[in-house]
């Protein structure tokens, strides 16, 4: 077991380490949920987890922030920002939460680095430390940092979550992938907060295994994308329990077409059940989605802990 694969199936202790967070949304703010890469995938799901609660929010990428806010939002002086950042050092992050609070804007910072440039920019913080072997790819820290976004929204994410995890990532784990070594199109689908973890997933993928890959809302991948279907794609589909019969129709259409469909939470040629915690299941699958990249990259003989072209912070020059 590498380092990377180490710290996905160690990542569960530190997740029941995490106490409550006592931060709660600002009431008739929007919040703008800013990040970097990965970050800014925990972002998106982040901020649809504050919508689903009552709370106005927004992801936004951290430069397109700190460039063009009122693109974003139509009075960006009445927001409140949350800072996604593992390291707390990616530039184009800090330098946002930095022009943020020069505008007398609040800074919530959510890192897994309690003594980073971020948290100089930040009025408050939430703050957890993650698995020391985490290299370039994150993956215990992406999901702390969506477990601590989780419980800032108001969710109570507890041991029951953990086991499911545990369990889905175990079975992972057992699981013969080799029908997926001959295929070459990688396709993420997932709504609601499930969007950013199918880009996650992609994303991950794409570190990992130098592998080219496209994350959609499941039905929109109807239209127009669907073309691209053959015996050379696998598509992993995230099932959200609200949404599961549609996208099960979904499953089969693509199976259909020679798809070789992975689905968490629901129907698939290869097929992870959810029996619980089901408010978190976005959490649940994401160490799931991390152990598929690693076993993927080490089929094509890929070295995850030095992936090409990537460092473990990315600072502007």
């Amino acid at each position: 077991m590498n380092a990377t694969e180490a710290s996905i199936h160690e990542q569960f202790p530190y997740w029941d380490a995490l106490a409550n967070v006592e931060l709660r949304p600002r009431l008739g703010k929007t919040h703008v949920v800013l990040g970097c890469g990965t970050s800014y995938n925990l972002a998106l799901t982040i901020a649809a987890f504050l919508n689903d609660r009552g709370h106005q929010a927004i992801a936004v990428p951290g430069n397109e922030w700190f460039r063009r806010p009122q693109s974003y939002c139509a009075n960006p002086n009445d927001t409140v920002v949350i800072a996604v950042s593992r390291s707390g050092e990616s530039s184009e992050l800090v330098r946002a939460a930095q022009a943020a609070r020069s505008r007398g804007l609040e800074v919530i910072g959510i890192t897994c680095n309690d003594k980073s440039s971020l948290v100089s920019h930040s009025d408050q913080l939430i703050a957890s430390p993650t698995h020391p072997s985490e290299g370039i790819v994150m993956t215990a820290s992406a999901s702390l940092m969506l477990l601590m976004g989780m419980k800032f929204a108001g969710y109570q994410v507890g041991a029951e979550t953990t086991s499911e995890a545990r369990h889905m990532l175990d079975q992972m784990a057992l699981s013969d992938l080799s029908a997926l070594s001959t295929r070459s199109h990688f396709v993420f689908l997932g709504g609601g907060p499930l969007y950013g973890l199918a880009a996650e997933g992609g994303l991950k993928l794409q570190e990992m295994a130098c592998t080219f890959t496209q994350a959609y809302h499941p039905l929109e991948y109807r239209h127009g994308p669907i073309s691209l279907i053959d015996d050379r794609s696998v598509v992993t589909i995230l099932y959200h329990p609200t949404t599961r019969g549609e996208e099960e129709q979904l499953a089969d259409e693509l199976r259909a077409k020679g798809a070789f469909v992975i689905g968490l939470g629901g129907k698939g040629d290869l097929s992870f059940a959810v029996d619980g915690a089901k408010d978190a299941v976005s959490l649940v699958y994401l160490p799931t989605l991390q152990l598929l990249g690693e076993r993927i990259a080490q089929m094509r003989g890929q070295d995850t802990s030095a992936p090409r072209h990537l460092s473990k912070v990315v600072v502007l020059a």
